[in-house]
C-alpha cells in the first residue's frame, strides 16, 4: 500500500475533496491530480485540501499538446499551457507533470513529432526552475491522429534524452505499452529517467479506446512482469492506479475505490 496513488480519473464520479478523503478512508497515501478537477476549487484550495488529508501528489495531468491538435480540435498554444500546468503543479507540491504531447494536425507526421521536440525545448528551463519533472507519456499508437504523436518508451526516451534526468522522466503507462515487443528493453533502458507508472488493464474485445480500460487482472496485461521490470530499472515511486472506464464511474465512489485497491493488492503489488 506504501506505493499505491490513486490517479483521479479512476473515480471520476467524485469531487477532488470527496477523492482525498476517500484516499485517506481507504488507506491510499498518495493522488494523480486532473488539472480540471483542480480548477473547480482553485489551485490553492486544492493544495490545502491534499496537505489536510495528508497525501502526496504523485503527479498533475496533464500539460503537453504541443503539436496544437487534440481529440476535439486544435488546442492553442501547448508551450503556454505547459509552463501554467507547471506553475499549478509547483504550487500543489506535485512530483510530474504528465504530458500527452498531441495528435497530428492534418497529415504532417513529421512535422508534429519536430513540433512535440521543440515544445519540449521551450518548457525545460521552466520545469527545471520550479523543481517539476516533465513525463513524457507514450499513448496507444490507436491515438497518434489526435492524442499523441509519442507512441512508444523508445520514442520518449530519444526525446527526453537531451535533457537532465531531473527534468525530464517518461511515464509508463502499462495500458498504453504493454503491446510493445520491445517494452521490456524499454523499460530497463529508462532507469532513473522513469518517473511514472501507471497500472490498468485492457478490456477484451476493446470497446473505444479511451473508455477500454479495466481494472488490474481484468485483462491479458501481466502486471506484476512489468511492475517487476520498472522495479529491476531503479524505480521506487508511486503506482498509480488509472483506469478510464464508464461502469467503474457509475458505481458510488467508495465501492469504486474498494475495488481499485483490491485489484491492486491482488494484481499489481
Amino acid at each position: 500500500m506504501e506505493r499505491l496513488s490513486l490517479n483521479q480519473i479512476t473515480v471520476r464520479q467524485w469531487s477532488l475533496a470527496e477523492a482525498v478523503e476517500g484516499c485517506a478512508r481507504h488507506g491510499v497515501g498518495a493522488i494523480g491530480l486532473w488539472r480540471d478537477k483542480v480548477a473547480e476549487v482553485g489551485v490553492d484550495e486544492a493544495a490545502a485540501l491534499v496537505r489536510r488529508a495528508g497525501l502526496r501528489v504523485s503527479s498533475l495531468c496533464r500539460g503537453g499538446f504541443f503539436t496544437g491538435r487534440g481529440p476535439d480540435g486544435p488546442t492553442g498554444d501547448g508551450v503556454a499551457g505547459t509552463r501554467a500546468a507547471l506553475e499549478e503543479a509547483a504550487r500543489l507540491g506535485a512530483e510530474v507533470l504528465v504530458l500527452v504531447v498531441g495528435g497530428v494536425a492534418g497529415t504532417d507526421l513529421a512535422g508534429a513529432r519536430r513540433r512535440v521536440a521543440e515544445g519540449l525545448e521551450q518548457v525545460v528551463p521552466d520545469a527545471l526552475r520550479l523543481g517539476v519533472r516533465l513525463g513524457l507519456e507514450p499513448l496507444h499508437p490507436v491515438t497518434c491522429a489526435d492524442r499523441s504523436v509519442l507512441v512508444t518508451l523508445d520514442q520518449a526516451l530519444a526525446l527526453a534524452a537531451p535533457y537532465p534526468v531531473e527534468a525530464v522522466g517518461v511515464v509508463v503507462d502499462e495500458y498504453h505499452v504493454w503491446w510493445d515487443p520491445r517494452v521490456e528493453e524499454a523499460i530497463a533502458a529508462a532507469g532513473a529517467r522513469i518517473c511514472g507508472f501507471h497500472a490498468c488493464d485492457t478490456l477484451v474485445p476493446l470497446p473505444d479506446p479511451l473508455l477500454g480500460r479495466a481494472l488490474p487482472g481484468d485483462g491479458p496485461i501481466d502486471h506484476r512482469r512489468l511492475r517487476a521490470c520498472a522495479d529491476a530499472a531503479g524505480y521506487a515511486g508511486p503506482i498509480e492506479v488509472e483506469v478510464f472506464n464508464a461502469d467503474l464511474w457509475a458505481l458510488p465512489g467508495d465501492e469504486a475505490l474498494t475495488r481499485t485497491v483490491r485489484a491492486y493488492l491482488d494484481h499489481v503489488a
